[in-house]
């Protein structure tokens, strides 16, 4: 077994960038193991990192999450895993291929109840998710949480984390859909700011999880009660904001950053397997899948850079 096929780009672009080619299977350093990949979801941050935006060295195999079987390594051999990667797809060859190397330390074992596709589908968006709430904004019981980008992978995965830990969410976005929150905003048609304070009779939410930014960043702020705290993980547009300072330290607010890029591997298993027992019980769900064997990989990835959030989008490398 010294050949697998894999997704590769050797410049920035679009998807078709993207070709299909034959690669050496990746020699073990001490301390990793060799993952067979039977499921690797694809997040749009793989279709920016395509286009050049993490500035990946290249040539490249993208692809960030997967599921699969440990085929070499210590004490692993045999193992279902799941999970994602530090530096896949930008520092380190990505999961869009039939192999992977990956550090001993980054193992997680994958939850029985799911299947490989969904298990691959986990990664990025929960991580995001219970890194922004549980890590940064130590969500408590009872707390009330305001989700913008509800209705996106991590907006529905932060839903999700919010309930699974006792917390009220009120979901907020440009389009209207199925939402598991508990109240929901309609962007286009209210205020955000007004409309989050009506549902908290005035108080203001405990946590804001921005997963939109750009305009919605000073509207969410206004939306926090005194000593509310918000976390920032995407901004759309221009990456500059604006909001009154002195509002700001008046009211106690905090503002906190999360970056799933700067996760390392022990750090990401970590997390994994603090969300396995939420998956094998039931509180935590994937969303709906659509699988593609690698040869479409292309088509696949333009599915998701063309906004298609209704369903995860997850490569089958076995069946190339």
């Amino acid at each position: 077994m010294t050949a697998m096929k894999g997704l590769q780009f050797e410049r920035y672009g679009s998807p078709s960038v993207l070709s299909l080619v034959d690669l050496r299977v990746p020699d073990l350093k001490p301390g990793e193991a060799l993952v067979e990949l039977r499921a690797a979801a694809i997040n749009p941050s793989d279709v920016k990192n395509v286009a050049g935006v993490f500035k990946a060295s290249l040539p490249r195999v993208p692809g960030r999450d997967y599921a699969g079987v440990v085929v070499a390594g210590e004490g692993w051999v045999g193992k279902e895993v799941w999970g994602s990667g530090a530096g896949f797809g930008v520092t380190r060859d990505g999961t869009h291929a039939q192999y992977i190397a990956v550090d001993l330390d980054s193992l997680a074992e994958k939850p029985s109840r799911l299947s490989m596709e969904e298990a691959s589908a986990v990664g990025v968006p929960y991580l995001a998710a219970w890194s922004a709430l549980v890590e940064a904004a130590d969500i408590q019981s009872g707390e009330t949480v305001l989700v913008t980008g509800a209705l996106g992978a991590v907006g529905r995965a932060a839903t999700q984390v919010a309930h699974w830990r006792g917390a009220r969410v009120i979901g907020a976005d440009v389009v209207v859909g199925t939402s598991d929150a508990d109240a929901f905003i309609d962007t286009k048609a209210g205020d955000l700011t007004a409309e989050a304070r009506r549902l908290t009779d005035g108080r203001g939410v405990d946590v804001v999880l921005d997963v939109v930014g750009g305009p919605l960043f000073e509207p969410s702020l206004r939306s926090l009660r005194v000593g509310g705290r918000q976390v920032a993980i995407a901004s759309i547009g221009s990456g500059r904001v604006e909001f009154n300072l002195v509002d700001f330290y008046h009211d106690l607010h905090r503002l906190i950053g999360v970056d799933t890029l700067k996760l390392t591997g022990s750090h990401i298993a970590r997390i994994m397997d603090a969300l396995r027992p939420g998956f094998e019980d039931g509180h935590l769900r994937t969303s709906s899948l659509q699988t593609w064997p690698l040869h479409q990989a292309v088509d696949a990835y333009e599915a998701v850079a063309a906004g298609d959030g209704s369903r995860k989008h997850v490569l089958l490398p076995r069946q190339d």
